[in-house]
């Protein structure tokens, strides 16, 4: 029988990356998190103390607190937080529980920009494809409280520099093409995010922003609707709203349903 006030690590693994993820708060004590500085896709590092600085956080969705072992750290904040009346569980077995189970990724702290207000990055205007792609990455698995800017091609560097933006699917930038990979391919390289669903759908966001269909046939498919999009909103933040629940569709088909296929008449024998 599951502990009160608890999920376990393959609930929350089934709820990464999806809207439905709740807030994720890794407590864990500063010493704890030095000797294995990873995080859970998409946790917020906060001291566990702060509960007032955490019900603000947290607001009115569910939340899920994470310490090293799922023990007292964790299920104390909880108890507090739920006094508050916090839609709030602990992760049982914390951090070591997560580690220890197979497939599921855990981000590298090095890899984040942390900022109170959410990471900041910028790339060319009129984005489609890579540069809709890669702020749903990193918005589902990293840092949900990224913020994002779109400006001229020729003004990203001056942009960046000006905002402390990280620039990206820009050419020189660090996190952008290389070899034959696109940007996003260069994401789940550095957020070490390889998961076989993120894996299916990076090959095809690679075959639709390189123009190499045949490595995925549903390639085509996401050129012609991320064109699509770009045609129907001018402003390119709708663009990107919109494009995010693209985006969580194809997640779902490349975790749960890409052996799923139809017919018509629906009986007919292959």
């Amino acid at each position: 029988m599951p502990a009160p006030n608890s999920i376990t690590p393959k609930q929350l693994l089934r709820l990464i990356g999806t809207p439905q993820s709740p807030i994720l708060i890794d407590i864990c004590m500063d010493a704890d998190f030095e000797a294995d500085p990873y995080l859970i896709p998409g946790s917020i590092r906060h001291p566990a103390k702060d509960i007032e600085g955490l019900v603000n956080l947290i607001g009115d969705r569910p939340a899920v607190v994470i310490c090293q072992k799922g023990k007292k750290l964790s299920q104390a904040v909880v108890s507090l937080l739920r006094g508050e009346g916090v839609q709030a569980e602990y992760l049982e077995g914390g951090m070591f529980a997560w580690r220890d189970m197979p497939d599921a990724p855990r981000v590298p702290a090095k890899a984040l920009s942390m900022q109170p207000k959410g990471s900041l990055w910028v790339t060319r205007h009129r984005p489609k494809i890579d540069r809709i792609a890669c702020p749903w990455l990193i918005r589902r698995f990293v840092d949900p409280k990224a913020r994002f800017l779109f400006v001229a091609p020729s003004e990203v560097d001056a942009t960046a520099a000006i905002f402390d933006a990280t620039p990206f699917d820009i050419e020189g930038a660090h996190w952008s093409h290389w070899q034959d990979k696109c940007t996003f391919d260069t994401m789940l390289d550095e957020f070490a995010l390889h998961t076989p669903a993120l894996d299916r759908l990076a090959t095809i966001v690679r075959a639709a922003d390189t123009n190499r269909h045949e490595l995925a046939p549903e390639a085509a498919g996401l050129l012609a609707v991320s064109v699509g999009l770009s045609r129907q909103y001018r402003d390119d933040h709708e663009n990107l709203d919109a494009g995010m629940h693209l985006y969580d569709a194809l997640y779902r088909w490349a975790r749960d349903g890409f052996e799923e296929q139809h017919d018509w008449p629906m009986d007919r024998k292959s």
